[in-house]
């Protein structure tokens, strides 16, 4: 008796320590999970993109006519006034290289125009001869008119005749006039880079200069000298860029077609990340109505639109910062100053909807919410959470309802 007793109570000691293991294995383990809270304050949604600075009106100096540029004294940043700061000089490109055929036909026409000028100079004199001859014809007609001795058709026929021959030599007077222009013209065509003088003999042995003075056309800064050396250059080529960085300085960014639509003129706009310690302020002043595609540098085909920001702060602010410029802008397209605020990395989609889950009594409680705009860090509740709530952050796949959960403690 005594045996069977001991063996059956060792049989229910056994059974009682396998089904208190068992109940142990099997009993409900909190998960570990992080909690965040809500709050309720200012919170703002932006577009954030990079953008680089430029000088709305860059004024770009070109040279005027072809011509050899003399070599560039300013250097960027020095300040320009606008009519005085000279930026460049140049003189007119030397003439072409005659060959021998085309210098023989310069000179075969500049010897015709000589002689073309010998000859308007005898229709000249000849024309004062004839003058000279029919005034004096008139003077004495007028002296025999006045006596009676001729008639008064006479006197008029000598007075024609003088009228006559002042028109003559008036012509041939042009004529010669015509004449040396014509051989200044001819003898203008022999002219090489070889003979410079020779420009200075034509035109009655005047000289002039001819240097052509480039001046800043509006004040401001050198942003860029194009051209350093002493160059021959064609007509309409650059040579320095002047722009005013202190009062003329705008931010062009390029924005996605898709975040374009949601900018309207006027947005407030926060710029960072330009290398100075304190955010610059500014507005969108322009959005391009056409779009551009551009491949990105991952080789996808995006359509950008270009989308222009000015800034309103104080320029002392930005001193430093100049023409070509990266900077990072963040559009503000709303903002709030009392909104309910739900961290973004707490929030799943559960069906069409959003949820969340609540810590309630140590359990997760599935939670449909409503929410407003949403940052990618912070998001705007709508309804369906409270001031007090707290909330799992990144909830796992596996966390269903009404499970159990403790913070994770770090």
């Amino acid at each position: 008796m005594v045996k069977r007793y001991s063996r059956n109570v060792l049989t229910l000691v056994a059974a009682g320590l396998i089904l208190g293991a068992l109940a142990l294995a099997f009993r409900p383990v909190a998960v570990l999970v992080d909690l965040g809270a809500l709050r309720r304050g200012a919170m703002t949604v932006t577009i954030d993109e990079e953008g680089r600075t430029r000088v709305h009106d860059a004024y770009t100096v070109s040279t005027p006519v072809a011509g050899r540029l003399l070599r560039i004294d300013v250097e960027p940043g020095d300040p320009v006034v606008a009519g005085e700061t000279i930026v460049a000089r140049m003189l007119p490109t030397n003439p072409a290289v005659l060959d021998a055929r085309t210098r023989e036909q310069a000179r075969a026409t500049a010897a015709a125009a000589r002689a073309a000028l010998r000859l308007a100079d005898a229709d000249l004199l000849r024309a004062q001869a004839e003058r000279e001859l029919v005034v004096s014809d008139l003077q004495r007609t007028n002296a025999l008119a006045a006596r009676g001795i001729v008639s008064r058709a006479a006197l008029e026929r000598a007075e024609q005749k003088t009228r006559a021959a002042t028109a003559a030599m008036d012509t041939a007077d042009a004529a010669v006039a015509m004449r040396q222009a014509e051989l200044i013209n001819a003898e203008a065509q022999m002219i090489g880079f070889d003979d410079p003088g020779l420009a200075a003999g034509i035109g009655n042995g005047t000289t002039r200069s001819d240097e052509i003075i480039l001046r800043a056309p509006a004040s401001g800064y050198i942003l860029r000298v194009l051209e350093r050396s002493e160059t021959t250059l064609p007509v309409g080529a650059p040579v320095v860029e002047i722009g005013d960085i202190e009062n003329d300085l705008e931010v062009e960014v390029k924005l996605l077609s898709r975040d374009a639509v949601r900018v309207r003129v006027g947005n407030r706009v926060i710029i960072d990340n330009w290398g100075g310690e304190n955010e610059l302020q500014g507005r969108v002043s322009r959005v391009d109505p056409w779009g551009y595609s551009q491949v990105s540098a991952l080789g996808v085909e995006e359509q950008r639109v270009n989308t222009v920001i000015q800034f309103t702060g104080d320029s002392a602010e930005r001193q430093s910062l100049g023409h070509g410029f990266r900077v990072r802008t963040r559009i503000v397209i709303w903002d709030s100053d009392e909104a309910l605020i739900v961290p973004s990395n707490a929030l799943f989609r559960d069906g069409t909807g959003w949820a969340v889950f609540v810590l309630n009594d140590d359990r997760a409680v599935l939670t449909p919410v409503t929410i407003g705009h949403n940052n990618g860090q912070d998001a705007e509740v709508l309804s369906g959470l409270s001031l007090q709530d707290q909330v799992v952050l990144y909830p796992a796949s596996g966390l269903a309802d009404g499970n159990l959960i403790a913070p994770r403690q770090y």
